[in-house]
């Protein structure tokens, strides 16, 4: 008799189990209204690029990055007389052709300028790289040719480097630029 029970028990769990799936499964009873618009999904929030008014200013970034050689290398740096850091170094550039200012940081320059492929750089646009084992840790300025101008470290001076150099090449790891559109 205890086995009889027990097997009834079994069963009726089971049948509890399967009609629990079968609701979970089951096709809502309510049909949409004609005419009423399906919900629609969250838009993503619009960027808006930090952007050139002249399209001018990027051929006009790099004379000016190139007047900068030699400059020396300070940590937080943002003029020629106290010293540059790379990021100084591109904020004081665009300062200086643009009359903006970006922020003094290479990850915030990266979040508010534009992405493009690291093969449609153009002199003026700005390449990043992973130098610290964090992206867009360090930053240039392209010049064309392969080659960027950067304030490369503390006790360095601001010079030009190839992109396809064995340090850099492996380091790239993104392109921005300061165009409206390309």
């Amino acid at each position: 008799m205890k086995a009889a029970t027990r097997q009834a028990g079994r069963k009726g769990l089971l049948l509890i189990l399967t009609l629990l799936l079968a609701a979970c499964s089951s096709v809502p009873t309510t049909a949409p209204v004609v005419g009423t618009p399906a919900p629609s999904l969250p838009e993503e929030p619009r960027i808006d690029y930090f952007a050139f008014d002249d399209p001018l200013h990027s051929r006009e970034m790099v004379m000016v990055a190139l007047g900068l050689l030699d400059t020396g290398y300070a940590f937080g740096g943002r003029n020629p007389e106290a010293g540059l850091d790379c990021s100084g170094m591109v904020s004081y550039v665009v300062e200086q052709v643009s009359g903006r200012r970006l922020p003094h940081n290479a990850s915030k320059i990266a979040e508010i300028t534009r992405p493009i492929p690291v093969s449609s750089l153009q002199p003026g646009d700005l390449v990043f790289f992973n130098t610290m084992n964090r992206r867009h840790s360090h930053m240039g300025i392209y010049l064309g040719e392969g080659k960027f101008v950067h304030a490369p470290s503390t006790r360095g001076r601001v010079r030009v480097e190839r992109l396809d150099s064995p340090y850099f090449a492996p380091r790239v790891d993104g392109a921005r630029t300061l165009l409206a559109t390309s």
